[in-house]
């Protein structure tokens, strides 16, 4: 290991040697600092050799791959995970602005669940980012040169207590002490100057009474290690504030703490303390017995010195043995360094292996975030959500009220979709069981097959998440639509046989018809939104009127009359004319003619804005033409554009279609588009009167949702 510390060492040296954090402090040596005091809070050789390779992660271009070539993957996620996680921490921090973490409540919630999921998929980032932070305080404090708020205040309110929750005591107490210098500056030198003005004459007394007790300890047979207890400035800051006590009160009460052997030495000393001092029974707590949340023990008592009449100063003492004393300045993380837990005992919880140990850290973490959901006013930060546990122990983010469907499709769709059931802490349990912080959960599930209808009845209760019943609704909606598209394809299909256009391809007929692919037109067939006859009539199109029939020239005065043999133009006969598409002329519209090179007369409505350009440009080619009658007893018909507009629903394209149909309209093409719940469509329709179109329209106008029709 010590030759993976060198390396990891000599391979960031180059990266980092020259560069400086944000703070202004060299990043190498802010690297050996982590290692350091990684090293001092119980960590691993190996997690030392980590503190390396986060601060190179920004520097490589494709750092997972690279560290893991050189180190391995278990050091390469590592490193990623907790780059990530500084990240994360500067966004969270930029966005509150000013840094009062506790104005902004959503973003510091946010930034906590995201510290708790990055934690939980590699615990060992818990003591790099404790340790960073640390140094990070130090150096500040060093060059005497103050940190930004938002870092002092998020390490007063986030690191402290995760440190504390832990139980990596030395590391909580630096981290308050120096947040708390940066964040009320006065306040802190006003109470380190006193300390320093008594401090001879209380370590002076202290140290006259840890020898007396030791001793004494002693002569009884315990042997006992007693230590003077340091004190730390925002605990007396916390304790004066809270017992509305003077600086002289918090000042006289001396700490001493006591190691022994065992559990059965830590009782015979107390009880010979309290035999030779005077107890003050309230402040007596036995966390030997009751275990703290977090695994700390230890024997609390305040006594006085018995003297003539008068009350001795009060005198704190802590008792338990040398493995509660290691746990107690190191806490889980001096057990604890991945994959290397041992059958170590956390929270009181023994661990059996490496998976009851990381429960038992995981734990902790999900109290931690408990912790700090207190608020103010008794109002929680993470009242809304839930943390739960994989089997492999990763922590899953959930809804309150979440089940353990809701868990399933949280893990992955296809999971949910498959959940048959579920066990909790190892009991089966029904799917809709709501689940609670830190449960572990298991889901049993199918091959294959799909999710329960009863899964979107809210009153069954069996999904909390909104991202989990939109799954559900996702996977019955794309059944419908398959079905729907194979019935559409069905129909369509029988069609063509029956007309002998088999050969046709389907894409392209869909696409003559205005829709973007064969199944978006099989869909709305399927539905029956779309009538099969406009595909006949595509297929079989009407034979075109001559052209002669449709449109006569206006002939000058005392010219001869309009013949019925063709269209005729002053003193020229059988002139070719066509009737524009941009649009759309149709009787009775009022038109006119446009004589073009090549195309003959191109008959335009007069109120043609093309017409109008072009007429404007060229009068010498504009020329008067008429409707004439038309020839034989099948009028002529004419095609026409018309514009829709309505608010997108189900059954919109089949209602308007079955109003042209009613009125004897032939439709021949359609083209639709929908954006943002709008719906816009053009029908081209066959007609012989263009002041029948408009008694249509009005109908068309009255289908539910349509906003506006119109002739383009």
């Amino acid at each position: 290991m010590e030759n993976m510390l060198a390396r990891a060492r000599a391979f960031a040296e180059p990266l980092i040697a020259g560069e400086t954090l944000k703070t202004g402090e060299n990043t190498l040596a802010h690297a050996d600092a982590v290692a350091a005091i990684v090293e001092r809070m119980g960590g691993s050789e190996a997690m030392r050799a980590a503190s390396y390779l986060v601060y190179s992660c920004q520097h490589l271009n494709r750092p997972q791959e690279v560290i893991a070539k050189v180190f391995g993957q278990n050091f390469a996620l590592l490193a990623v995970e907790t780059t990530k996680l500084v990240q994360v921490q500067e966004q969270a921090r930029s966005a509150t602005g000013a840094g009062h973490l506790l104005e902004g409540v959503g973003t510091q919630t946010e930034n906590v669940r995201k510290m708790l999921l990055a934690f939980s998929r590699d615990l060992r980032v818990v003591m790099l980012r404790l340790a960073s932070r640390l140094q990070t305080l130090r150096y500040a404090a060093s060059v005497k040169q103050p940190v930004a708020e938002s870092v002092a205040r998020e390490s007063l309110l986030v690191f402290a207590p995760l440190a504390n929750r832990l139980g990596i005591w030395q590391v909580k107490w630096e981290i308050e002490d120096l947040s708390f210098r940066f964040l009320e500056p006065e306040t802190y030198k006003l109470i380190a100057q006193l300390l320093e003005e008594k401090r001879a004459e209380r370590e002076g007394y202290v140290e006259q009474l840890r020898q007396g007790l030791e001793s004494q300890l002693r002569e009884e047979g315990i042997q006992a290690n007693v230590q003077g207890r340091p004190k730390n400035i925002y605990s007396i800051v916390k304790k004066m504030r809270g017992k509305s006590l003077d600086f002289a009160q918090v000042f006289d009460i001396m700490a001493l703490r006591v190691i022994v052997p065992d559990v059965k030495d830590c009782y015979a000393a107390l009880a010979w303390v309290h035999s030779h001092f005077q107890p003050i029974d309230e402040e007596f707590d036995d966390y030997i017995a009751r275990p703290k949340p977090n695994g700390y023990q230890s024997l609390h008592t305040v006594v006085r010195e018995r003297l003539n009449g008068t009350a001795g100063k009060p005198i704190e003492i802590q008792i338990r043995t040398e493995e509660m004393h290691d746990h107690a300045e190191h806490g889980v993380a001096a057990h604890w360094a991945y994959k290397e837990a041992g059958t170590k005992g956390y929270a009181g919880v023994w661990a059996g292996g490496e998976y009851d140990a990381k429960i038992a850290v995981l734990r902790q973490l999900l109290a931690w975030e408990r912790d700090l959901s207190g608020g103010e006013q008794g109002k929680g930060l993470f009242d809304d959500r839930i943390y739960v546990l994989t089997p492999d122990a990763a922590i899953v983010e959930l809804p309150q009220g979440a089940t353990p469907v809701d868990f399933a499709y949280s893990v992955h769709t296809s999971l949910g979709h498959r959940c048959r059931g579920a066990r909790v802490d190892g009991a089966m349990v029904p799917l809709n069981t709501p689940l609670q912080n830190g449960q572990t959960v298991e889901v049993i599930a199918a091959k294959d097959g799909g999710p329960s209808r009863d899964w979107l009845n809210a009153e069954l209760g069996y999904l909390a998440s909104h991202r989990a019943r939109a799954k559900v609704r996702a996977w019955f909606n794309a059944q419908i639509t398959h079905e729907t598209i194979a019935r559409g394809r069905e129909a369509v299909e029988k069609l063509l046989q029956r007309e002998g256009k088999t050969a046709l391809k389907l894409d392209d007929l869909a696409s003559r018809l205005g829709f973007k692919s064969a199944d978006n037109l099989f869909e709305v067939v399927g539905k029956d939104e779309f009538s099969l006859r406009n595909i006949e009539n595509l297929l079989r199109p009407a034979e075109a009127p001559p052209a002669d029939d449709g449109v006569l020239i206006k002939k000058s005065r005392g010219s001869e009359k309009s013949s019925r043999s063709g269209v005729l133009v002053v003193g020229v006969s059988s002139l070719m004319t066509q009737l524009a598409k941009c649009c759309r002329p149709a009787p009775p519209d009022s038109i006119g003619g446009f004589v073009t090179r090549g195309h003959g007369v191109s008959i335009h409505r007069a109120d043609c804005s093309n017409y109008r350009t072009m007429s404007a440009n060229h009068p010498e080619r504009a020329i008067e033409v008429e409707w004439g009658a038309p020839k034989g007893e099948q009028g002529a018909v004419y095609a026409v554009d018309v514009s829709v507009e309505a608010s997108d629903r189900q059954g919109l394209l089949r209602d308007i279609s079955d109003v042209f149909a009613r009125e004897k309209m032939n439709v021949i093409g359609v083209q639709t588009q929908s954006v943002k719940g709008t719906a816009w469509m053009t029908f081209t329709i066959e007609i012989a009167d263009a002041t029948r179109l408009s008694q249509v329209l009005g109908v068309v106008k009255a289908v539910p949702g349509v906003r506006s029709a119109r002739r383009r």
